[in-house]
């Protein structure tokens, strides 16, 4: 047995189980979901050699997995799969044995570029997997440093490629060796308590990581391709999302006019623009900004992105379960049950959202939401769409304002691009802002079923500013330059 590798497999005769055997590795990096559906479980670690107690059905193929993801040698014992079950669920319950998965900062002075260096070498050593754990942490360290959003691990044919999605765009950043590829995916997998032994179907996990007395959400997702299983993780960092109102970015004469109709009693306010424009991050700082104690504001959000408790504010959120019959609509109409003062709707999606959303507005509440349109005036065209009648629309309609964000020029570089930046010139980003107060002569038009363009002419005449206006500024003042706005900014019709 001495002369085992990481993950190879004995099988012994059956012996008596125990709840204070199970090691704390074993739970740690083994879902108890997947041990369950397996019918195995660790009944303790010596000499570098994890023993687990399986079902005479469990595969070969799962212990070995499971061995690969211990990171150690493994030998099996059977018993009878009705108390190992008892026992999975046991000593899983049991309180103080839920551990976090916390990513290690690598150790100085080894680089990222080392820890894969030394991860290549050391796949099939006996010393087992540390080089491949710290791997991932480092790349999730340095995600997370530069303020990715995403984090992709992409096998192609002769090598993998590790990408970050860098203020809206994906950077590739390293490239590792396809020998990697099947160990790095499982430790994702690990963290996200999926099926290492299953990599035919696509799996989704989720993970919090913490980072001092940050708290990181890892979304994760595998996915099989022709060259392997790619991973993408997705970083919802709280303190980055959950802005205060002033770090929006909103100028002087943008933020104060949004402002007067969102501490309104009543009224619709939309958020529009593609996805991953900061709508929500919008939304959340609105609530912030007016959810005063004795406000009771309640959401409804497909999914939840992020926990608004966390930042002090009193707020009910619900996340839609279109299996259980919870829809945008359903959800709404039950929040209404609620005696809510301000209701936020993730997306307006279909007729029936938006029809009971516009009544909710016209009834005594604050209604936030999103909307997908290119501009602040095409959310009215949106609507009427939808079939909703244009006199509703121009009676509970307060303000629409269209966002985008666009890439800041990096400072340290004057835009031309250095190692800091990934040679993009770009660090950061700041919000675009188009914002259509709905005022009388606007009501007119929408309630006359005009053209859009007159409607938004009407937006101008009454102090609207276009995204590309906005844009220009930005440019004039060096932060940005002409090509971001185009990319980021449609030519208005």
């Amino acid at each position: 047995m001495s002369g085992q590798r990481a993950g190879e497999v004995e099988i012994e005769a059956a012996a008596a189980l125990s709840a204070d055997r199970v090691s704390a590795s074993f739970l740690l990096r083994v879902p108890r979901d997947f041990a369950r559906r397996h019918v195995l479980v660790s009944q303790g670690r010596e000499h570098d050699a994890e023993t687990l107690l399986v079902s005479r059905k469990t595969s070969q193929a799962v212990i070995h997995n499971v061995g690969v993801t211990l990171g150690c040698r493994v030998q099996a014992l059977t018993g009878d799969p009705e108390s190992i079950v008892r026992l999975i669920d046991q000593v899983y319950a049991a309180p103080g044995k839920a551990v976090d998965v916390e990513p290690q900062a690598p150790a100085a002075p080894e680089s990222v570029d080392e820890l894969i260096a030394r991860a290549d070498r050391d796949l099939l050593s006996s010393e087992g997997k540390g080089p491949i754990i710290q791997l991932v942490d480092a790349l999730l360290f340095e995600a997370l440093g530069r303020a990715a959003s995403d984090l992709h691990v992409q096998p192609l044919d002769d090598r993998t490629i590790v990408r970050y999605r860098l203020d809206g765009m994906l950077v590739t950043v390293r490239e590792l060796p396809r020998s990697l590829t099947p160990a790095v995916v499982s430790r994702i997998k690990v963290m996200g308590r999926m099926d290492v032994a299953e990599s035919r179907v696509p799996q989704d996990g989720r993970a919090t990581v913490t980072i001092g007395t940050r708290a990181i959400d890892l979304r994760i997702s595998t996915l099989p391709t022709s060259y392997g299983e790619r991973a993408v993780l997705r970083l919802l960092d709280n303190r980055q999302a959950l802005s205060d109102y002033a770090d929006l970015g909103m100028p002087a004469h943008v933020s104060s006019r949004f402002l007067s109709a969102a501490t309104r009693s009543h009224g619709m306010i939309l958020l529009t623009g593609p996805t991953g424009s900061g709508k929500t991050t919008t939304l959340y700082a609105t609530l912030r900004q007016v959810g005063a104690g004795t406000k009771n504001l309640m959401t409804i959000e497909d999914p939840i992105e992020y926990e608004l408790s966390t930042v002090g504010l009193n707020v009910s959120q619900s996340q839609v379960n279109v299996k259980k019959g919870l829809s945008f609509a359903s959800g709404l109409r039950h929040i209404l049950r609620q005696d809510p003062d301000v209701i936020m709707v993730g997306e307006i999606r279909d007729a029936e959202t938006a029809r009971i959303a516009l009544q909710s507005s016209l009834t005594g509440h604050l209604v936030l939401s999103t909307l997908h349109t290119n501009d602040a005036p095409s959310a009215v065209t949106r609507l009427v769409d939808l079939g909703l009648e244009p006199y509703l629309v121009s009676a509970s309609l307060s303000a629409v304002c269209a966002q985008r964000l666009v890439r800041l020029t990096h400072g340290a570089c004057a835009g031309l691009g250095c190692a800091a930046c990934f040679q993009t010139g770009f660090q950061g980003r700041t919000a675009l802002f188009e914002l259509m107060v709905v005022d009388d002569a606007i009501r007119e038009r929408i309630a006359a079923v005009a053209p859009l363009e007159e409607i938004r002419q009407a937006a101008r005449g009454s102090g609207m500013r276009s995204l590309r206006e906005e844009g220009l500024d930005l440019v004039a003042a060096g932060r940005t330059t002409r090509g971001e706005i185009e990319r980021v900014v449609q030519e208005e019709t």
